[in-house]
């Protein structure tokens, strides 16, 4: 066997073998999960998670608090009894999502070019004297080059997106400036499917509505994901071996 024969063979070991590590723990994984619900992970605290950090955002001067004596109004009321409505860490709102996106887009690009390049020399060196063999070896022409480029590219996007649904999110932090970093997590099991909806961002208290509700358009800085993982997803996603080939292969 020859070098270069043993080196195929050994790259191509090496190859398999970290494809067989690489996905070895998502297979135990599998093998443990089979015939068994999605398990649901628990409630835990936001705040507390893993590579959790605060929300900083530019605030404004803080404003000398008044009180005004013998009245009953309260300054900061939304109304003249106590305000029902999330204001505080801890409280809880209802995020109505309500996304419906749609994009179509259609481009092309054409590109064309055609060169030519022809150089040479009519009597090089008084080839005009010679005749016969000797006049047949000296060159005519020096140069002669020929180009031609052509590009046509096209691309289309055709996109249509709903998501309809309703969450309820805590508060996990107040900003200076009164405003409140909300964040819901909703996990659903049917069967062997688990749907995951989290919903995330800034609102301010002036957007919440009457009945505790906000709609996910006024939320900035919003993070919206809605995902599954169970029997149906992974089938639809493509193997693993199948996903480090297409990252690996240059063609």
């Amino acid at each position: 066997m020859s070098t270069s024969s043993f080196n195929r063979i050994a790259l191509a070991s090496t190859f398999l073998t970290i494809v067989s590590v690489a996905g070895g723990c998502s297979s135990i994984d599998r093998f443990s999960q089979i015939g068994e619900q999605p398990k649901l992970s628990s409630i835990d605290n936001p705040t507390a998670a893993p590579g959790y950090k605060p929300v900083q955002m530019p605030m404004p001067k803080p404003e000398t608090v008044s009180y005004n004596a013998n009245s009953l109004w309260r300054n900061g009321s939304r109304s003249f009894f106590k305000d029902q409505r999330a204001h505080q860490i801890g409280d809880l709102l209802t995020v109505t999502v309500n996304i419906t996106d749609q994009a179509n887009f259609a481009n092309e690009t054409q590109r064309s070019r055609i060169q030519t390049e022809d150089s040479g020399v009519t009597a090089f060196f008084g080839s005009k004297l010679l005749s016969g063999a000797a006049a047949s070896v000296l060159p005519g022409r020096f140069l002669t080059a020929d180009s031609n480029t052509s590009t046509d590219g096209k691309g289309m996007i055709v996109r249509q997106e709903t998501l309809q649904t309703n969450i309820a999110a805590v508060v996990t932090q107040l900003l200076p400036n009164g405003n409140l970093v909300v964040e819901g997590k909703q996990e659903i099991r049917v069967n062997f499917e688990k749907r995951e909806l989290i919903v995330a961002g800034i609102v301010r208290p002036e957007d919440i509505q009457s009945d505790n509700t906000i709609d996910s358009s006024k939320i900035a800085q919003a993070r919206i994901a809605y995902g599954g993982h169970g029997q149906i997803t992974d089938v639809q996603q493509p193997r693993y071996g199948t996903q480090v080939m297409d990252v690996l292969l240059p063609f």
